[in-house]
């Protein structure tokens, strides 16, 4: 009698701390359990780039051709430095970067000053080319299943691709904090306003 009375305890207790995991929303999480899991192995940062005003780009839009694209202004600029000193007085002082092509998202990256800058096809937009959503978020999910996350690792990318991988629609310079499993599922931990 007393054994299951025992038991039917422990089971209400693991029901409670079960439903308390869960319905915790990602806003929830503290910001120095954010920052410890980025600086941890098979955690990384998902980073919108920084204020660049508008909505996608103008019609005229080239790859590699700045006047051609929406840009940092000077309040996104200011916005990608100080969250590079916001990675930095969190422990976070180098890393691997990664960034879509977009001159907005490499300046982004660059101003961050936190290691070179990688352009990776697999975050670049598709705003403009809605067919690729599909496409391009599994070229993205298929890159993060290979890569070694023993050091931080940041990318920097665009709403659309952020919200197709995580369902989340990040404001302008908003870090989505993610995990990877072992299996190469991906998890969102919570996210880091830095406006």
């Amino acid at each position: 009698m007393i054994m299951r009375k025992k038991i039917a305890i422990l089971a209400a207790t693991t029901v409670i701390l079960v439903i308390q995991v869960v319905s915790v929303s990602h806003g929830d999480t503290p910001k120095a359990v954010l920052w410890e899991a980025l600086r941890s192995a098979n955690h990384f940062a998902l980073v919108r780039h920084a204020l660049a005003p508008g909505t996608g780009d103008p019609t005229d839009f080239m790859l590699g051709v700045r006047r051609t694209q929406r840009n940092l202004s000077v309040e996104g600029r200011n916005q990608a430095k100080q969250m590079g000193e916001l990675f930095q007085s969190n422990s976070i002082s180098e890393a691997q970067v990664f960034s879509s092509q977009w001159f907005r998202c490499m300046d982004t990256a660059e101003l961050l000053d936190l290691g070179s800058v990688q352009p990776l096809t697999a975050l670049n937009s598709f705003f403009r080319e809605y067919e690729l959503k599909d496409a391009r978020t599994k070229s993205l999910r298929d890159w993060l299943f290979r890569q070694n996350m023993e050091k931080p690792l940041i990318l920097v990318t665009h709403q659309v691709n952020i919200t197709a991988l995580t369902g989340i629609f990040p404001s302008s310079g908003e870090i989505v904090v993610m995990q990877r499993s072992e299996r190469g599922d991906l998890f969102v931990l919570g996210t880091i306003e830095t406006r």
